[in-house]
């Protein structure tokens, strides 16, 4: 039994050793990098059964990328190797604050052939809880096609669903079409939780609360959007409220946060915490992430998250 599955594509990484445009990068150190990946390494260090499935390529950075993830103690096991098709990468400027420059080299990776028939769905229906981002929906037909089977089977099945919208507007045709189908997979999911800047493209309104009313009279239970340093704003049926974020003296790198985001608010679910609480745990993890260079290489395992919440509620009763 799993506690949270996810799906998507995984990239290998290579982040520039030094500051500057990534033209003039001469040096990088490898890394990992993918939004369902992120979430999958943090729901696992935090002690959750966390399990991923994709298609990796017959070379190289497909046996990175299972070899990381398994030292991460992801499940990896519906995970397929397809010998046609390489594995996607990408490489990424260093910065001392703020975003980094990102290109992605991806077009017609393993991933991207991800089809409804390479569905396993015994493994998915093991799992409490889908974690669904948008970038599938992206990447190609096969893979859209493969989130909407997956999506129905674990709704179809009872299993909660979260949602991040994860907008890749270079990936789509049109903004429009990007709306569209991001919706159609977000009215399905118990729980939405985009970014402010998501939320306006998204809903054509960039007030939080009228974000998350776009959604919950759509069927949706909870919508967390995402305010960046100030937080996230929540809203259900029966509550709503705003979870201030936790002071960051130094941002380094901003790639991340919004999976981090996801880990803890998901995870809070799971345990069965307050709304607040559960938005409060994404707020911390969120914050850890961008003090770190690698997309989830300041996720917590649950020790450190605990001592991080603790120092930040005492700091703030001392204000």
């Amino acid at each position: 039994m799993l506690d949270t599955v996810t799906f998507g594509e995984a990239m290998a990484m290579f982040i520039a050793d030094d500051t500057g445009p990534l033209y003039r990068a001469e040096h990088f150190t490898r890394s990992l990098a993918g939004a369902e990946t992120n979430t999958a390494i943090g729901f696992a260090r935090l002690g959750f059964k966390s399990g991923w499935a994709s298609k990796v390529g017959s070379d190289a950075f497909g046996e990175f990328i299972m070899d990381r993830l398994k030292k991460e103690g992801v499940n990896v096991d519906c995970v397929l190797t397809d010998s046609r098709y390489p594995t996607g990468f990408q490489i990424k400027s260093k910065v001392l604050e703020g975003d980094p420059e990102v290109q992605y080299f991806r077009r017609g990776s393993a991933a991207s052939t991800l089809s409804p028939e390479d569905a396993d769905s015994s493994y998915f229906l093991s799992a409490k809880h889908l974690h669904l981002t948008g970038i599938p929906l992206a990447l190609s037909e096969q893979t859209r096609a493969f989130s909407h089977h997956i999506l129905t089977l674990m709704k179809e099945a009872g299993k909660t669903v979260s949602f991040d919208p994860n907008l890749r507007p270079a990936l789509w045709n049109s903004q429009e079409e990007m709306a569209e189908e991001i919706n159609k997979a977000a009215f399905q999911a118990d729980f939405v939780l985009p970014g402010v800047e998501e939320g306006r493209i998204l809903t054509g309104s960039s007030q939080p609360e009228t974000i998350a009313d776009f959604y919950l009279e759509h069927g949706v239970k909870a919508v967390a959007v995402k305010l960046g340093p100030d937080g996230a704003f929540f809203k259900t049926a029966g509550q709503k409220g705003l979870v201030e974020g936790f002071k960051v003296d130094r941002v380094v790198d901003t790639v991340g946060a919004g999976d981090g985001f996801a880990v803890g608010f998901v995870s809070g679910i799971l345990k069965g915490l307050p709304m607040e609480e559960a938005v409060l745990r994404g707020n911390a993890i969120g914050a850890m992430a961008v003090q770190s260079i690698g997309d989830s290489d300041g996720y917590p395992v649950r020790e450190e998250l605990e001592r991080y919440m603790k120092k930040h509620v005492k700091e703030a009763d001392e204000v």
